[in-house]
């Protein structure tokens, strides 16, 4: 069959019009196809990286604790997540509410703030170690006596605060108290009774130092 020189799309030496398209819509094919293929074979997923681990030893509330830790993990973290101390309440989880304070070596910290692996050999007393034997810590006594909880979910930080000045100031004024609880935000703003509790608290101290001597 011979070829007709007016026809475009038989012409020697040249791509015809219908060798051109036909060759496009081939390539458009396979690329549109490659990704698919290409997402039919990743069928594993990768693994996961691993997290830094530490083991870290440290006494909580008077018990030596071996744990393994992750390296990103706060003290809130370890105490409320792998040691089950729940009294220890999480609220702004940015050092500002002083919901999670705890004692570290007796000086009050933001557990939410404070890495685990710098517990390292160290000692810290949460809210559930304030009772002994059964018995409320007078703190603990002081602060339902002057109905200083209200919802209760920002008291065991306070009361970990007022421990720590009540182990150094046995018998604070009402102003050491505001100075030294500045940390921890009531959103009852319950405030003053608070205030009442710890002072009491200090004076039932010395009461029973003195043998209730004025």
């Amino acid at each position: 069959m011979s070829k007709d020189p007016q026809d475009p799309t038989e012409r020697d030496g040249e791509v015809s019009r219908r060798e051109f398209l036909g060759a496009t819509g081939a390539a458009l094919v396979v690329t549109a196809a490659a990704p698919v293929a290409a997402v039919g074979q990743a069928q594993t997923p990768a693994a996961a990286p691993q997290r830094p681990r530490t083991t870290i030893r440290l006494t909580v509330n008077g018990a030596s604790q071996r744990v393994e830790v992750d390296d990103h993990w706060t003290l809130a973290d370890l105490l409320r997540d792998r040691l089950k101390l729940t009294g220890t309440k999480l609220g702004c989880e940015r050092g500002e509410c002083g919901a999670c304070t705890v004692l570290l070596d007796n000086t009050p910290v933001y557990s939410c703030s404070y890495l685990a692996v710098w517990a390292e050999g160290r000692t810290v007393l949460t809210v559930e170690g304030l009772a002994r034997g059964g018995k409320l810590d007078p703190l603990q006594e002081a602060f339902i006596a002057h109905d200083a909880p209200q919802c209760g979910f920002c008291t065991s930080g306070q009361l970990m605060s007022a421990k720590a000045l009540l182990s150094r100031n046995p018998t604070p004024t009402p102003a050491d108290v505001r100075a030294a609880l500045a940390g921890n935000i009531c959103r009852c703003s319950n405030y003053n009774r608070i205030v009442e509790a710890v002072v009491a608290a200090g004076a039932a101290s010395k009461s029973s130092r003195t043998g209730g001597a004025q």
